[in-house]
């Protein structure tokens, strides 16, 4: 070990990452502690880490994060994430970030502190790459003056921020390329809960329970959306085509709009979604090159809809992933697999159910017809702690049912997954 580098021993001591870990694996030896203090350049602080977190006073942590910080020079990755721990003093929490501001690179800061303080003009015009603020207000955007020149990465987590304020931060980022915006407390200026978000080198966004009327993202190179747990009104997706991944996941919204963004789309997996099927289908039609389709959970807005396979496998050439489960009806059976299409391509089929019946058997045994180059077959199934006698023959038929299918194709492996 004496024979390494000051800088290979910093390397080491920043993998470590928590901060007691470092602070104990330094006192070595004296190249160590110089390595500490000269070469670290990532230091976390998590109260999740260490127990004793919870057993200090607020002051007693605020001294202890302020004597460590300071021992260093360099800092390029900090984190102080005290989700469990009383608000701190704003004073020592901008004393961290103007000691280290100059190179920083990444900063994750989850500290409540008394009074708040604007994190955006203590980080600014640095070069700062990623930034994840969490339980934090941000008010009064000035993006001629907060600049974030080399910010790629933005998160914000139960974070107050008003719909101009984000907008304007976006703004501030020319180089954003991933946003996470989760739990927003979105201040509004007028009655109509509405958001414009405009970036052109944005690539990936996640969006989790936020609440909205009207939401419209334009971003030209968008190639990843993520919609979780929201409620919209309305929200409208304008950009250049270049959305490869969209996920819908417990969403509800009116109108969903991605525009001309489908023609590259590859995944598509929606799930617990009212869904208007007709309109959707048409909104990702012109999506040739799309490799995976999950439909789960979803609710159909009309009774007398069903997922049309046949226009499936005509509108998608490509698709080697179809995972399908919804209220299955005899309808769905009679006229979903109607015609005679094949899934040339698909060679993983995941299908589920809610209630089990004779109907699903068919319907799996007439999927499985469709799929000519199947290599992977996975059922999932909801099975209730305390059957009835009833459930447990269904359940029984069900399975002699697919033992006796699955003997005219033994070159599909078979999964079965059971909540």
């Amino acid at each position: 070990m004496e024979s390494l580098p000051v800088e290979v021993v910093g390397n080491i001591l920043s993998r470590l990452g928590a901060a007691r870990d470092v602070v104990i694996a330094s006192a070595t030896c004296r190249k160590w502690q110089e390595a500490w203090r000269n070469h670290l350049h990532t230091l976390t602080f998590n109260s999740s880490d260490w127990p004793l977190y919870h057993e200090f006073s607020t002051s007693r942590l605020e001294i202890i994060i302020t004597q460590t910080i300071f021992q260093t020079k360099g800092l390029q990755c900090l984190s102080i994430i005290m989700d469990d721990v009383d608000e701190f003093s704003a004073a020592p929490v901008i004393a961290w970030l103007m000691y280290t501001r100059e190179t920083l690179r990444q900063l994750h800061y989850n500290v409540r502190t008394t009074p708040s303080i604007n994190m955006l003009e203590k980080c600014g015009r640095q070069k700062l790459e990623v930034l994840a603020l969490a339980h934090n207000t941000i008010t009064g955007v000035e993006p001629s003056y907060q600049k974030f020149p080399c910010l790629k990465s933005l998160s914000l987590s139960y974070v107050s921020i008003s719909a101009l304020d984000l907008s304007l931060l976006l703004n501030a980022c020319p180089r954003i390329e991933y946003l996470t915006l989760i739990s927003l407390d979105i201040v509004m200026s007028d009655p109509q809960a509405t958001m414009d978000l405009s970036s052109h080198s944005l690539k990936d966004v996640y969006v989790e329970a936020i609440s909205l009327d009207k939401f419209i993202l334009e971003a030209d190179s968008l190639e990843k959306l993520h919609l979780k747990d929201c409620t919209l009104e309305v929200f409208e997706l304008v950009g250049k085509g270049m959305l490869r991944f969209l996920k819908i996941d417990d969403v509800s919204v009116i109108h969903l709009d991605i525009g001309e963004s489908a023609e590259n789309l590859e995944i598509v997996d929606v799930s617990n979604f009212t869904i208007m099927w007709a309109k959707f289908l048409h909104m990702i039609s012109r999506s040739p090159k799309l490799r995976m389709l999950r439909l789960w959970g979803v609710v159909f807005d009309d009774e007398e809809e069903f997922v049309d396979v046949e226009t499936i496998s005509s509108c998608f050439p490509l698709l080697s992933h179809l995972s399908l489960n919804y209220d299955l009806r005899e309808a769905a059976l009679q006229y979903g697999l109607q015609g005679s299409f094949v899934l040339e391509n698909v060679i993983v089929l995941e299908l589920g159910w809610t209630v089990i019946s004779d109907l699903f058997s068919m319907w799996v045994s007439g999927l499985l017809e469709r799929c000519p180059h199947l290599k992977k077959l996975v059922i999932h199934g909801v099975v209730s702690e305390t059957k009835t006698h009833e459930e447990c023959h269904t359940l029984a038929n069900f399975t002699s049912a697919i033992v006796r299918l699955m003997r005219k194709y033994l070159h599909v492996e078979v999964q079965f997954e059971y909540e």
